[in-house]
């Protein structure tokens, strides 16, 4: 049962006010840990702006501060995911009373925008690359334009005599060994100024990478499981309470059947969890 679902039952009512209590607790911390600060930053058009961003660092380290001190839970450590432009800080906790198992669930989503340092270098890395671009362009058009024949003709030097552009394309899915001799041959074909050219373009590219820096947004709002799938930014507090029958979870079950002390005890550690999350 996810509390804050609707429900007649008295206790049930009383829960969903302490979950309402709890959300908005954790939504004024990430509110406070997720304060803006101004940073300046270099565009890909070596523009320099101001943007705003918030410290990841703040909300991974209060996370961490929460579950060390809730005692007799069962904790997962604080995670991040990394999908491209889309992150997620969280963590998931549980414990039992009685026959009951209350579980939580908070993180905070938030998306990552990358900008370059407003440094001198990247300017003259970009020049530097797009000269080398220029003086290689041809030559890679060549090649990848004629690159299908040009393989079958390496192939039949090498003495390979019956292929076709179909069974190309097969032996060099099949076997990677295979396609990397060949490609190690034809690579012996292209001039040393444009092996020096592509060595260089490729440091250029790994170099302007390391010039980057990633900002990162979200927004001051709670949302549920649905909005978190769909990739959208705020924070996540959620609370279940399940029955546990024959090691099963079943999150329907009758309250009025609970005793007075497993309520008592359910309120109390909904109480515990509470006091955590208003921690600084």
């Amino acid at each position: 049962m996810r509390l804050g679902s609707r429900s007649p039952d008295e206790f049930i009512q009383l829960l969903n006010k302490k979950n309402e209590e709890i959300q908005q607790n954790f939504l004024s911390k990430m509110l406070e840990k997720t304060k803006i600060a101004d940073v300046k930053v270099m565009m890909g058009d070596s523009t320099i702006t101001e943007q705003k961003t918030f410290d990841p660092n703040e909300v991974t380290n209060y996370l961490e501060n929460i579950i060390q001190k809730l005692d007799g839970w069962s904790l997962q450590n604080v995670s991040i995911t990394n999908n491209e432009d889309l992150r997620r800080i969280f963590t998931k906790f549980e414990i039992t009373e009685g026959n009951y198992l209350i579980s939580g669930h908070l993180s905070l989503q938030f998306h990552v925008l990358l900008f370059y340092k407003p440094v001198q270098r990247v300017i003259d890395s970009q020049k530097e690359l797009a000269e080398i671009l220029d003086h290689t362009k041809k030559q890679e058009e060549d090649l990848s334009n004629n690159s299908d024949q040009f393989v079958l003709n390496k192939l039949k030097e090498m003495g390979y005599k019956d292929f076709d552009h179909q069974k190309l394309f097969e032996i060099f899915y099949e076997d990677e060994e295979f396609s990397k001799r060949v490609y190690a041959e034809i690579e012996k074909e292209s001039s040393e100024e444009f092996k020096k050219l592509t060595k260089k373009k490729n440091e250029l590219i790994k170099e302007l990478d390391s010039l980057l820096i990633e900002t990162y947004q979200t927004s001051s709002v709670l949302i549920d499981d649905t909005r978190l799938v769909a990739g959208e930014e705020g924070c996540l507090c959620t609370l279940d309470i399940e029955f546990i029958k024959n090691n099963n979870r079943e999150g329907l079950f009758d309250p009025r059947k609970m005793s007075n002390i497993v309520k008592d005890n359910i309120l109390k550690k909904l109480e515990q969890l509470q006091e955590q999350i208003n921690l600084k």
